[in-house]
């Protein structure tokens, strides 16, 4: 077989494999959320751009690294998933850089985020004082999240992946007794079955996980 041939058989693997990891992993696989997911696109570019030329490789072992590699994903990111422990490792905690109207500088600073860049985003969001501010999160993708304070401008869930937001709870003005009634109500044994919780003129908005 001619490089050429071995070339383009790679590049159809490669291809496929692509595809089979947007399929089994989801489409935001391929649009990081996060550092590790730029790092599986890095390594999977890796792997397709470094092998693909190496007429010494032969197609079977390239098929191994990919099968290899993409077993590795899905079980980081099942991992991720399912174990709250796992995700926070992986991925990070967001970092809280405004809080209740206060600007947490070691936090910025820690984050790599100078004044400048802190005002830019806040301009962004259509604030141009950080007082007018609940609370600023930075996402463990580089995304800044504000709160208002404006219990009208709640902008945030209240419950996300089966954790309350403290932030939104104390901007309605509820404790966790009331969100633990809402979810009870609701017929669900706990927050943990909770996918996203939305606060929206005045009432909590649940979807669930779906049962196993």
């Amino acid at each position: 077989m001619d490089n050429y041939s071995l070339i383009i058989i790679k590049f159809v693997l490669g291809m496929l494999c692509l595809i089979l990891q947007i399929n089994l992993l989801g489409k935001g696989n391929l649009a990081p959320t996060s550092a590790i997911d730029q790092v599986q696109n890095y390594v999977l570019g890796g792997i397709i751009g470094g092998i693909i030329y190496n007429s010494d490789i032969s197609i079977l072992e390239f098929i191994m690294v990919l099968l290899i590699w993409t077993l590795i994903v899905f079980i980081v990111k099942f991992a991720k998933d399912h174990n709250i422990w796992v995700r926070r490792i992986i991925d990070g905690r967001p970092q809280i850089l405004i809080q209740n109207g206060k600007l947490l500088v070691e936090n910025c600073m820690r984050a790599g985020i100078s004044a400048n860049d802190l005002m830019f985003r806040l301009r962004g969001h259509g604030i141009y004082e950080v007082a007018k501010v609940k609370s600023g999160i930075l996402e463990q993708n580089g995304q800044l999240v504000i709160i208002e304070n404006d219990e009208a401008n709640v902008r945030f869930p209240l419950i996300n992946d089966g954790q309350i937001n403290i932030d939104v709870m104390e901007l309605i003005h509820h404790d966790e007794q009331w969100v633990f009634e809402q979810i009870h109500k609701a017929g669900y044994d706990s927050v943990d079955d909770i996918y996203l919780g939305e606060y929206i003129n005045g009432k909590l908005t649940l979807i669930p996980y779906p049962k196993a």
